[in-house]
């Protein structure tokens, strides 16, 4: 960037920046024109507050442009003659402003209009300083083309039955791209009013936040609809679609209209999606004891949408498979998997939507929160889904990035449009909803939902910091609460009520989880058992980093957390409990005891070690009675064995000696949490063609696990418990080339392929595997291709792109990358699933490495360098590599391309993965080659 540091006289404007000038940079920025631009902060100055919008658009499906005119009501907070808010890619035809009294076009005064792109900001300037504490209307007109990618107000394409293809538009604004739609002050603190007109020719619909009052016919097919206003919000909560969707509504008990819009020929597959939500929208009314703000609640299946959802007030958007359930293609995960995306959704309509992070450094007040309110709502309205043994995993995905060096704090300091992108990641939804459920279990349920109340009414339509959460768990009485009697917490009955096994403790929830929230990491919990006496300390846990290396000990200085512990032991009736507050503190029990388990149901956010002969101990009772131990604190031992072993604090073949028990394991969740880890180390074994491993492992998990593999029915039946365990042993079983399987899969695939597609009896939970085991051929390969490009349901084309990355040859997965990147038959939403799919494929991980470096450029021209989408293609490209020359190949391609991710915390994430697999194969290879020939 060249700094043009000389200094311009521009006559007219007062810049009453009144502290508001960054103290990082002094430099002066300069417009577009050569002119000084009256602002030098990423962030916008408050000297004018926006009150309400009034916004009109005018979208063209044919030019793929659009004309838009906003005005905007503004209160002025320090005198000035210049207004600067945010836009990027619109051209500005036109500006003016009126004071309040202003009744005539006389009254409209033109403004000089600035832009300063680096920033994405513009500045109208005015000749006469406008007054504190007046209201003024700022009318801008602009047009702009519909974004190409995936974000702002953007073209999207579907294909029919017949082959045609149909364009629609639609927005996403957060966090940053609502200044791509209209110019707008596009930070979260200022929250406005809107009232928004949408013009659209006959064959199409409008949507909205807010339902439609009235359509103007404005020429022979031209309407013109307007919607009510809305509540105040955040900038990047508007939304408008113009499309030709159809829907399906209902109505909730307390008459909110819910409707489910998609594309007229997948509108059969919106009815659960539409029961889900009444019922969900239904249980967040009771359990915020607040009701939903809006009259409506629309759900709209997006064609081309880049992550899962988007909780737009009044008028949420998806992603096709997040929303949309077909009974014949939609496997158990499936079912799972939209349920719960419409429970983070609707969860949003309050944490996020009522109740606002004040700036994106806190976005896990609304991530961490939706995310953990998808098991608490979909657990009460929908038992049978079996929900809560699903956070498990989700604490599991959190820790194995937080166990990085190149993690974060949850709240991070985040400023430029990129920072703000990387802060949605594992580390504010998984661990902000881990450290959530440890809180509730902490100060019991009662209290957490009290307080939650209590932060949801005192800060409605209005902003809030993590401390402001804080005081409100800690004290869930408002004034309403003392007036009308009713029961609430203050902040002494709460401490007394968390702390009914806490003897003598006092605390300070704000002091807790700060640390938990500022700084990174999770601490490992070193217990030493002694008859009664426990002995336990904590340390921060490094995966790939071991204690006599070097950098171990600068890694630990100033990391202490105050960690809600939780154990049971061979005499304990109860849970015990004790906050460790220290980096080392002693348990005293009542009486000697045998063992003693850490992290009861794995409710707490640690990594337990047990020293000694402890780890002895627990594998010698799973052996003779597993059932001592809950299946989550089963599958939480799991866990925390292969998670040592990769901290270099436990050997492997104690780990895998821990596993053994698992041919009688009874419990779903656990075996596959067991056989997931050998599945892994089978598949870094293939990698690296360490043949005799290889071989000697998959004999023994088929030896093994082979009554329950057997048991298997190539059905959909069960609970969604057996049949996601059906889907991963069958998928894992064929994998394995396990011949009853693969004849089988081969068997239902031919007769599939035979009737043309036709038949509807794969069953929809081995379907994956099924269309994997007959990708292997080339007929197969390309018969299943073709039936991706006719597929009206996206569960089945999700498991067709799978299956087509999972075939040997390297010709078709290099077209099937092409394809993905072309976006025409495979829409370029899926190619970073493509590029993870093929890389996890032994045969295709170079193949999907070296994609990536060649189309580099390609893919930052889809998707921003923040997103999700480049994060996941960083990582997960290079996510199976273990060798040194994979690793500098790595570093080498990072530092060719180091100006652009200069910033992404990605890069480091990727080769910190890489280092770790190293060192885990250089530690761990001969024990594992020894333990698989003595168990076999």
């Amino acid at each position: 960037m060249l700094l043009l540091l000389y200094t311009l006289n521009f006559v007219g404007i007062n810049y009453a920046l009144s502290g508001e000038r960054s103290n990082e940079n002094t430099s002066f920025s300069i417009a577009t024109n050569g002119q000084l631009f009256p602002w030098n902060n990423l962030r916008l100055p408050s000297w004018i507050l926006p009150v309400h919008y009034d916004l009109l658009i005018h979208p063209n499906l044919t030019s793929l442009t659009f004309m838009g005119s906003v005005k905007i009501e503004v209160t002025v907070v320090h005198e000035t003659s210049a207004i600067v808010l945010h836009s990027k890619h619109m051209e500005i035809t036109s500006a003016a402003i009126e004071e309040e009294t202003g009744k005539t076009q006389a009254d409209l005064k033109q403004l000089q209009v600035l832009e300063y792109p680096f920033h994405e900001q513009i500045a109208f300037l005015s000749t006469e300083p406008l007054l504190v504490d007046k209201k003024y209307f700022l009318s801008i007109n602009y047009i702009a083309n519909l974004s190409d990618g995936f974000y702002g107000f953007y073209k999207s394409t579907y294909k029919t039955k017949d082959g045609q293809t149909r364009l629609l538009a639609s927005t996403h604004f957060e966090p940053t791209s609502a200044r791509m739609a209209f110019p707008c002050f596009d930070e979260p603190s200022f929250k406005a009013n809107y009232t928004i007109k949408i013009r659209r020719d006959g064959q199409h619909i409008a949507l909205s936040n807010m339902p439609k009052v009235k359509t103007l016919h404005l020429d022979t097919n031209l309407f013109e609809d307007h919607f009510a206003e809305s509540v105040k919000m955040s900038t990047y909560l508007v939304a408008f679609i113009v499309s030709d969707f159809q829907s399906v509504s209902g109505t909730t008990s307390s008459g909110i209209k819910v409707s489910v819009y998609a594309t007229p020929e997948k509108l059969n597959q919106a009815h659960y999606a539409l029961e889900a939500a009444i019922k969900i929208l239904e249980f967040y009314e009771q359990y915020f004891d607040i009701y939903y703000p809006l009259p409506k609640q629309d759900l709209v299946a997006v064609p081309d949408f880049q992550s899962g959802a988007m909780e737009n007030w009044g008028l949420t958007t998806y992603r096709e498979t997040s929303l949309l359930y077909d009974p014949e293609t939609s496997s158990a995960s499936d079912k799972l998997w939209v349920t719960m995306v419409i429970g983070h959704e609707l969860a949003h309509q309050w944490f996020g939507n009522l109740v606002t992070m004040e700036w994106w450094n806190d976005i896990w007040l609304n991530e961490g929160f939706a995310r953990y309110m998808e098991f608490i709502s979909v657990d009460a309205t929908y038992p049978e889904l079996q929900v809560n043994d699903y956070l498990l995993g989700t604490c599991f995905a959190a820790m194995g990035r937080d166990s990085m060096n190149s993690s974060r704090p949850i709240s991070s300091k985040a400023e430029n449009p990129t920072q703000i992108k990387e802060m949605f990641d594992t580390v504010s939804y998984d661990k902000g909803a881990c450290i959530l459920h440890m809180l509730r279990n902490f100060l019991t349920e009662e209290v957490f939902q009290n307080g939650i109340i209590h932060y949801l009414k005192k800060h409605s339509y209005r902003n809030a910091k993590n401390n402001d959460l804080w005081n409100s768990l800690a004290n869930t009485c408002s004034e309403e609460d003392f007036t009308s009697g009713k029961f609430c917490f203050s902040k002494g009955q709460v401490a007394k009520n968390a702390y009914r096994y806490y003897v003598d403790e006092h605390f300070d929830i704000a002091e807790i989880m700060n640390t938990w929230t500022l700084q990174k990491g999770i601490p490992l919990i070193i217990v030493e058992q002694n008859k009664k006496r426990i002995k336990i300390r904590q340390e921060r846990f490094l995966k790939g980093i071991f204690p006599h290396e070097p950098q171990w000990s600068s890694m630990q200085i100033g990391f202490l957390w105050h960690v809600p512990l939780t154990y049971i032991t061979s005499h304990s009736k109860s849970i015990g409990k004790h906050l460790l507050k220290n980096h080392s503190d002693t348990v005293e029990l009542e009486e000697d005891i045998s063992w003693i388990k850490f992290n009861v149901d794995m409710n707490g956010y640690y990594i337990v070690h047990y020293e000694g002969n402890g780890w002895d101990t627990i594998i010698k009772l799973l052996n003779e009675n597993y059932t001592l131990f809950s299946y989550k604190d089963r599958a939480n031992l799991i866990h925390n064995a292969f998670q040592l072993v990769s901290a270099g604090r436990l050997s492997l073949d104690r780990a895998l000696d821990l596993t053994r028990y698992l041919q009688h394991e009874s419990s779903n969740i656990v075996l596959l949490q067991g056989v997931g880890y050998l599945q892994v180390i089978y598949h870094m074994m293939e990698r690296r063609n360490i043949s005799d491993v290889t071989e000697n492992l998959k004999h023994y998990i088929l030896q093994h696990f082979k009554l329950v593999i057997d048991s298997q029915t190539w059905s959909d039946e069960g609970s969604v418990s057996d049949r996601m365990l059906r889907s991963h042993l069958l998928e894992l079983a064929c994998d394995l080339e396990y011949l009853p399987c693969v004849q089988k899969a081969n068997e239902i695939f031919r007769k599939w392929m035979i009737s043309g597609g036709n038949l509807t009896n794969v069953p929809s939970d081995v379907m994956e595997t099924v269309y994997s085991v007959g990708s292997k051929t080339a007929d197969g390969w390309n018969f299943l291709l073709e039936r991706y490009k006719v597929s009206m349901s996206g569960a089945e084309q999700s498991k067709i792109c799978s299956a087509l990355a999972s075939c040997k040859d390297d010709a078709k997965l290099t077209r099937l990358l092409e394809l993905a990147m072309e976006g025409h038959t495979i829409k370029t939403q899926d190619l970073p699933s493509v590029i993870y799919s093929v890389s996890t494929n032994p045969a295709g991980q170079q193949l999907a490495w070296r994609f990536v470096k060649k189309n580099w450029s390609k893919m930052l021209e889809k998707f921003p360098l923040g997103s999700f989408s480049m994060r996941s293609i960083i990582v997960g490209a290079t996510a199976q590599f273990s060798s040194k020359q994979e690793l500098e190949e790595v570093k080498l391609f990072f530092e060719s391309v180091k100006e652009e991710v200069s910033q992404l915390r990605a890069p480091h994430t990727a080769v910190e993965n890489i280092e770790k697999n190293i060192k885990w194969l250089e530690r761990n290879l001969v024990t594992l080659r020894k333990w698989i020939l003595e168990n076999l």
